[in-house]
């Protein structure tokens, strides 16, 4: 992929904004192993509906496609079908939005069923109001085999009824699949011994190292966006005090991940409702990682676990001190306010001692909490 990424700056967003937002556009390219050619921001107080940044400007996108040899455009927001069918005219081009480029990892990530089953649903649910503005175009976009040619209405209508009749399929799937987690974590909920514990944190925050490091047992890793789709379990037993953890990593989050997205992966994050606490990654070496915590935290409360106990975890600490003598414990409260903080260096192994005690403390916290104590 040799790609022209496309952001448009209306009134109510800053320059900063604006420049935070295409940095993470050309690390969701890169985690595609795509190549960055070219950037073009237009600022405009609101979108054009016919191609979202104006006439004008998508003739001078094409004059760039044509001198840069670029075989994809990419938008760092949603377009609509019309737009997209409108810019693809125009430039001669694939024209690709902030959701297909975030679907297009998902399904090249996707591991286990359930989370192909959670990609294919998304990128089904995604396309579908696409399908008439594609007038008979060839639909590689679309998931789970439905690639096909043709045109006219009826077409539309035929195509448009299968991938309804799949996506209900898929869903009668993913409500399985959730049962039958559900049964697995019964045994969980009754024992007081056991503490289960889920990973959150901002995509690439490093959660698979920590959870590797925790646990002590293998896990991919990669510095790129969404490295891991899938939801990974392990533990922990501490025969000290005679408790089991149960460690849950579960799939990164982004800046405006769209709604579509989020509820497809409802049946991972399901994780986050059985747990006993959580444990928010951060990676503080990110020079915009409080606006991250706060992305998390908002997210959180939509999901309504607001309410459950979260240690934040800054992590990548390496990155930023030259050893583990520069972290003084007084400066967490400063850097996160009241939050239960803790920095440690997941890749060099700093302070997760202590983390284990927090671990620890929480897993006989709630024992006490069966005893009535």
């Amino acid at each position: 992929m040799r790609a022209i990424l496309v952001s448009l700056q209306t009134k109510n967003k800053t320059d900063e904004e604006v420049r935070e937002s295409v940095h993470e556009l050309e690390g969701l390219v890169k985690a595609l192993d795509g190549k960055i050619i070219g950037k073009l921001i237009q600022k405009k107080e609101i979108p054009e509906p016919s191609t979202f940044i104006g006439k004008g400007k998508a003739r001078q996108l094409a004059e760039i496609v044509e001198g840069t040899k670029a075989d994809a455009i990419i938008f760092d927001s949603e377009l609509t079908p019309v737009q997209i069918s409108n810019l693809e005219n125009i430039t001669g081009i694939s024209v690709y939005d902030r959701v297909d480029l975030i679907l297009s990892i998902f399904e090249k990530r996707a591991k286990t069923k359930q989370a192909k089953l959670q990609v294919e649903l998304a990128v089904l649910e995604h396309e579908l109001p696409r399908i008439y503005g594609q007038k008979g175009k060839d639909l590689s976009r679309i998931g789970g085999g439905f690639k096909t040619k043709g045109a006219g209405e009826k077409l539309g209508e035929i195509k448009v009824r299968r991938i309804k009749d799949r996506i209900s399929k898929i869903k009668k799937e993913l409500k399985n699949i959730k049962r039958q987690r559900q049964e697995q974590r019964k045994w969980r909920n009754k024992d007081p011994n056991i503490l289960k514990v889920s990973l959150v944190g901002y995509t690439n925050a490093g959660k698979s190292t920590l959870l590797k490091r925790l646990t002590k047992r293998d896990t991919y890793i990669s510095n790129k966006l969404f490295a891991t789709l899938d939801t990974k379990t392990s533990f922990i037993v501490y025969p000290e005090i005679n408790k089991k953890v149960l460690i849950t990593d579960t799939v990164g989050f982004v800046k405006n991940l769209p709604e579509p997205l989020l509820e497809a992966f409802m049946t991972t994050l399901d994780e986050l409702y059985d747990s006993d606490l959580i444990l928010h990654v951060v990676d503080v070496s990110d020079e915009n990682w409080i606006k991250k915590v706060d992305i998390v935290e908002d997210i959180l409360k939509k999901l309504k676990l607001g309410e459950k106990p979260v240690v934040l975890v800054l992590n990548k600490i390496d990155k930023v001190i030259p050893s583990k003598d520069y972290i003084e414990e007084e400066n967490e409260s400063i850097l996160t306010g009241d939050r239960e903080t803790i920095v440690v260096s997941s890749e060099k192994g700093w302070n997760l001692d202590k983390l284990h005690d927090i671990l620890k403390k929480y897993a006989v916290k709630k024992s006490y909490y069966y005893m009535g104590v």
